[in-house]
Order: structure tokens, then C-alpha cells, then sequence
């Protein structure tokens, strides 16, 4: 028997005792490696994540890293001892967006692990064997940890469709930011804008690829192919279409708060600006995401800055909250 954080209701939590459920037909059961800590995990201790895309008691935890240690039947034996990662959302699998591939917007309803279902706060995780993306045998467990919000920020790179030689621009230097960087300089693009609002981002985002660094109270360019945009704020996203060229591609990644201003629908339709969003990150996003990092192209471990027991979640979600510049990705280990 190991430990689980469970989060009873908003601001009440407790470090249960864990025993491993039996995976049954076309499950697996993970040993955690480690499990990452984000904003989204804040709002649930906080209680204000949107109704709907959270239950009550809870064990959270939606991005992990760790090894296969039992299948259920129906699963490949193969899988055993392999290093793994695994996809949040519980899609139906029998939906027409489903079948597109498109399962982040699987209309059988939300459901997801580390919100509505068991998350990987604990020492073990039994979740449907298909979600899981084998990881090579030589991966560095701790970094692959942050492979989710990397396969988000995935599913905005392959939106965005950047090719060869264009002008890419990314708002926002938080751990998403990062990632955009990376994505976008393995396309070898002409120049790599990062724009954001500390100064002291500028050296980890030329460490990850960008040949410049602005703040965004800086004078900004205007004739950027391709921006995506990371940082969450209504704000962000204007400076980020304001950067393009006409008929630029644009793509949103943050969720500003409820009511904010957002783009000017005029503005978008006169320069003619390809728009996407995404939310959560569909299999061939995480697909792409492992084959990056795979291939070395995707150095996530640069971005953690501290390592907790599952004990100390208590001081995890504030070290989160804090908005110390010191503080990077906080991982738990159970």
C-alpha cells in the first residue's frame, strides 16, 4: 500500500492510503514516476475550476510519467516494463468526432483523468491501456512528466502548420511558451520571436530556440506567419494577432477569465487571419509530442524546478500560485 493525495472538496485535502486497483479488461496499471503540477490542479484545491469538468473526491494528477507494471486482459504482455505517458481525456471512441480523431471533442461529455477521474497523485494509475504512448527505453522518466502540457502546445504546432523558413512568433514564456519554442524550432524557421512580459525568460527562450526576445511592452513587428499563444490572458491574444501579417495563422492556447475582451472580429476579417484554438491535446498530438521528444528535439527538464513527496502537496499548490519567478514545473513523487 502507497499514498494518494485526495482532494475532498474545495480547500480540503488528506493523504489517504493507496492500493493499486486490478486492471480489467483492456486496462493497465502504471507505477507513477512523477506527476506534474499546474494551474488547472490549483483551480481544483481552490474550487474554482467550471462546473462540469470537475468531481468531488478526488485524486488529481493529469500529467505523468511512469512504467507499465500490470495489464488486464485483451492488452499486449509486451507492455510490462515499458516506460510510458498516457493521454487525459476519456473519449467514447464511437462518436463522429471520435472517429476523426478528434477526441478532446468527444460529445459523449467531458471526462478526463486528475478531474473527473482518478489522477496520478498516487502510486499507482489504472487507466485504459490505449491512452498510453510507449516512451523509448533510455527516457528520462522526470522529464517525460511534462509531456502533457507538451502535447497540447503539440496539437497547437500542428495546427499552426508552420513550414521552413517562416517568420514564427510565441506570447508567453511560462512552461507552455517554452514548449511552443521548441516545437516551432524544429520546423527551422527564418526567425523565432518570443515575446513576454519578464525579462528574465529571455535567456531559457534562446536556450530553446528563439533568435529574439521582446517584451510586450516593447515595440512589436508585425509580419509574423505564424504566432501561437500561450499565456492565457485577453491581452495576449491581441498582441499575438497583432504581430501577424495579413492573412497570418494564429493560435490560441490560453483561457483568459470568463467575460474577457476578446479579438476584434473586424480586425480578424479585413486581414484575413487564419484563427485556431485547442483544448487538451488529441492523439496525434501526443503522438508527435513522443516522437519529438524521441528524437531529442524536446528538452523538457530545463523547466523543472522542484521535486516534492506527495506529502507536501499542500506546499506544491503554492509554490504554483506564488508567483515567484524562481518557480518553474513542480513535480510530486510518490
Amino acid at each position: 500500500m502507497s499514498g494518494a493525495v485526495v482532494v475532498e472538496a474545495p480547500g480540503r485535502h488528506r493523504l489517504a492510503g493507496h492500493t493499486p486497483r486490478e486492471p480489467g479488461p483492456g486496462e493497465a496499471l502504471v507505477a507513477v514516476h512523477a506527476v506534474g503540477i499546474c494551474g488547472s490542479d490549483r483551480e481544483v484545491y481552490q474550487g474554482n475550476r467550471p462546473e462540469g469538468y470537475v468531481r468531488y473526491p478526488l485524486t488529481p494528477g493529469h500529467e505523468w510519467s511512469g512504467t507499465v507494471a500490470q495489464v488486464g486482459p485483451g492488452v499486449p504482455a509486451s507492455l510490462v516494463g515499458r516506460k510510458v505517458v498516457g493521454e487525459g481525456f476519456r473519449n467514447c471512441q464511437v462518436c463522429d468526432r471520435c472517429h476523426a480523431g478528434e477526441t478532446t471533442l468527444c460529445t459523449a461529455g467531458y471526462e478526463e483523468t486528475g478531474f473527473t477521474q482518478p489522477g496520478a497523485m498516487a502510486g499507482t494509475l489504472t487507466l485504459p491501456a490505449r491512452l498510453l504512448h510507449v516512451l523509448p527505453d533510455d527516457a528520462d522518466l522526470t522529464a517525460a512528466a511534462l509531456l502533457e502540457p507538451a502535447a497540447c502546445i503539440a496539437a497547437a504546432a500542428l495546427k499552426a502548420n508552420a513550414l521552413p523558413g517562416e517568420r514564427v512568433a510565441v506570447v508567453g514564456t511560462g512552461t507552455l511558451g517554452m514548449f511552443a519554442a521548441q516545437f516551432l524550432k524544429a520546423v527551422s524557421p527564418a526567425e523565432l520571436l518570443v515575446v513576454g512580459t519578464r525579462g528574465d525568460r529571455e535567456a531559457l527562450s534562446r536556450r530553446f530556440g528563439a533568435s529574439d526576445f521582446r517584451l510586450k511592452d516593447q515595440t512589436l513587428p508585425d509580419d509574423f506567419d505564424v504566432v501561437i499563444e500561450t499565456a492565457g490572458s485577453a491581452s495576449a491574444a491581441r498582441t499575438a494577432a497583432s504581430l501577424l501579417r495579413r492573412g497570418g495563422r494564429l493560435v490560441l492556447t490560453g483561457i483568459p477569465a470568463p467575460g474577457a475582451d476578446g479579438l476584434d472580429p473586424t480586425d480578424l476579417v479585413v486581414r484575413q487571419l487564419e484563427v485556431h484554438t485547442v483544448f487538451g491535446a488529441p492523439p496525434a498530438a501526443w503522438a508527435h509530442t513522443v516522437r519529438v521528444f524521441g528524437a531529442g528535439l524536446l528538452d523538457p527538464l530545463p523547466l523543472v524546478t522542484h521535486e516534492l513527496p506527495l506529502t507536501e502537496f499542500p506546499q506544491a499548490i503554492e509554490l504554483v500560485g506564488a508567483g515567484d519567478p524562481k518557480v518553474g514545473k513542480v513535480l510530486l513523487r510518490p
